[in-house]
């Protein structure tokens, strides 16, 4: 009742005079009303905006960051991709071949490496005292959520490629059917930022410009050695090779070398070792098991984001083989039968890390 203590008082005022009050009422109505309405704004969070940030701030976010506690044994590596210079080092030198170290495959990451920036992320980026970031899979649960707007605010917005494995193939190649992962005519739900693209040679499209900025990071995710010999044909303008690949890759790709990036594999590495606890080096009975795109998305923004949010992520039950399982096609459950993904384990880890904070869905009002 304080903030109304005046006009009370002139109300009071009024009915000592009639006339100059009847005079005054519409004028002392639209006062009363804009003042209550702006109180009623002060104290409730509105002026046009959400009552609640779209980006949590980084210092409720941190305190709250218990993920740590885990058994993941992670280290803070900011140093998302190989840079020439990695092989001036002995303590660089891998003892594992592709895709979970560079054993092997030195030479042809030389010249790679000798071609692309050997710089990281945009400086603007590194900068951040707090860097936010989304993670989007490409999950049917994004379908009609609007959250596209939403998406592009972030510093960071990581995307991947969906790789399926089928078991009619050798099990030493990344295998399936290409899903591209659209952006172009998905915008309201997915939003049209794209900071770093996750991609292989078989998932590459001839034109990366059509679903990703001109400034989107093309990351290649190294599978095997012919992945980064197809990068060095392309860089260098060398015959092509198509042997190796479950799919041609192109021929012709169109992708900037200034934006090019190859993810360190230590990422893949912890993320199948520490993060799933999936052997690096099954027995010969054992079905080899590798971790998804996806899971490998979150890792990375693990190790370099402050604030970390995802939208897109998760599989309808298993039993549903009809329920399509992406925003895009008409791909559905059974198109993940013999997939060398343990999709279970990888849920049961999402949902640890969002129980101790480390991650929060994203989801629409």
């Amino acid at each position: 009742m304080d903030h109304f203590g005046p006009l009370i008082q002139v109300w009071k005022e009024m009915w000592v005079n009639n006339a100059w009050f009847l005079r005054l009422l519409p004028v002392v109505l639209i006062f009363i009303c804009y003042y209550y309405s702006q109180f009623y704004i002060e104290s409730y969070g509105g002026s046009g905006k959400s009552p609640q940030s779209t980006v949590s701030g980084c210092d409720s976010y941190r305190s709250q960051r218990k993920w740590k506690s885990l058994n993941f044994n992670m280290n803070k590596k900011a140093e998302l991709f190989l840079k020439l210079n990695d092989f001036f080092w002995r303590e660089h030198l891998s003892t594992q071949a592709l895709p979970y170290g560079i054993k092997g495959s030195e030479l042809l990451l030389l010249k790679v490496l000798a071609v692309i920036p050997s710089y990281t992320m945009p400086a603007y980026i590194e900068s951040l005292n707090c860097r936010t970031c989304a993670v989007i899979g490409n999950s049917f649960s994004i379908k009609n959520t609007s959250l596209g707007e939403i998406i592009n605010k972030y510093d960071v917005v990581i995307r991947k490629y969906h790789r399926l494995q089928s078991e009619r193939f050798r099990s030493e190649e990344p295998v399936g059917r290409l899903n591209d992962a659209p952006v172009r005519g998905f915008e309201e739900d997915v939003g049209n930022k794209t900071t770093l693209r996750l991609f292989y040679p078989e998932s590459a499209s001839f034109n990366p410009g059509i679903h990703n900025d001109p400034d989107t990071l093309l990351v290649l995710v190294p599978f095997k050695q012919e992945d980064l010999r197809w990068l060095k044909e392309i860089l260098y303008d060398e015959k092509r090779v198509q042997k190796g690949f479950w799919k041609p890759p192109p021929q012709i790709w169109l992708g900037r070398t200034s934006q090019i990036r190859v993810l360190d594999p230590y990422f893949l590495r912890l993320t199948a070792s520490k993060l799933l606890e999936i052997p690096l080096q099954p027995s010969k009975h054992q079905k080899p098991i590798h971790p998804t795109t996806g899971i490998l998305a979150v890792f990375i923004a693990l190790n370099y984001c402050d604030v970390i949010h995802l939208a897109g992520f998760g599989y309808p039950d298993s039993r549903d083989q009809k329920q399509p399982i992406h925003y895009y096609g008409q791909d559905t459950m059974k198109s993940m039968k013999n997939s060398y993904h343990d999709l279970n384990q990888e849920a049961e880890v999402l949902k640890r890390l969002e129980k101790q904070g480390a991650i929060i869905y994203l989801h629409h009002s």
